[in-house]
């Protein structure tokens, strides 16, 4: 398989504060991976130096055979990393539809608002994005008034809607319902078996990432402390002792 991504001995220190300690991560073409640890371990702040929000201390974050490392947020954005934060970052006075449209000809000469013509085509694969988060029934709700599972769901869209290769998924999860958490490990799997997407989860609901049954990284004081499927890490008792606790 094509490593598409990687990161070397990337570093973030703050002041004498280290949140991220010479990580080596790496990422095939169509992996689905998930990245676990307690609060304050440094998952975070991994992604925001791998998106270009901060700039990294030391080391080196490859994506597509191009060195990326401390590149403008914008640029990393268009060569095809796309990021869905923890707190949903939808808009919330415009439709769900009119959502997709945004990221969906955002690096298009192409008009993005309600006002502007549409060509069928267009139509059709926004369409076709909503149907993958099962929001077609909500095409022309405003944002405002969905749920919060539901809004989570609409940011994955507006995520897969920028056509991006590598996928940056922050605690899709977050404040879900029990039945919404099993909706989104299914929505997920789907998205990434359907588009060969490579996607990178942080989550902390060990259910969710039993459930969508990838490779688990466990970062640990801003390192990588173990890695494997999900039965080596619920087995391992140190990861048990840091961050899933003895009970099963």
């Amino acid at each position: 398989m094509q490593c598409i991504f990687e990161t070397q001995g990337i570093t973030k220190q703050f002041g004498g504060l280290t949140a991220v300690d010479h990580v080596d991560l790496k990422l095939e073409a169509g992996d689905l991976q998930c990245i676990i640890g307690p609060n304050g371990c440094g998952k975070t702040t991994l992604f925001n130096l791998i998106t270009g929000y901060y700039r990294p201390s030391a080391g080196t974050v490859f994506f597509a055979d191009q060195d990326i490392t401390a590149k403008p947020v914008h640029v990393i954005s268009k060569l095809g990393i796309g990021r869905k934060f923890q707190i949903p970052g939808i808009f919330e006075q415009l439709t769900v539809y009119e959502n997709i449209r945004v990221p969906f000809f955002a690096n298009q000469r192409q008009p993005m608002f309600v006002g502007s013509r549409l060509d069928s085509d267009s139509h059709q694969k926004i369409m076709e994005h909503l149907s993958d988060i099962n929001l077609v029934d909500k095409a022309d709700e405003f944002a405002r008034n969905l749920a919060h599972g539901e809004k989570q769901w609409l940011e994955i869209g507006m995520v897969l809607a920028s056509k991006p290769r590598l996928m940056l998924l922050d605690e899709p999860t977050a404040g879900m319902t029990v039945m919404e958490t099993h909706q989104t490990a299914k929505l997920i799997q789907e998205i990434s078996k359907t588009t060969g997407i490579t996607i990178l989860v942080i989550e902390h609901d060990i259910r969710f990432v039993r459930e969508i049954a990838s490779r688990i990284t466990v970062m640990y004081k801003g390192a990588i402390f173990r890695e494997g499927n999900y039965q080596e890490i619920n087995s391992d008792e140190a990861v048990r002792e840091i961050y899933l606790g003895r009970h099963r």
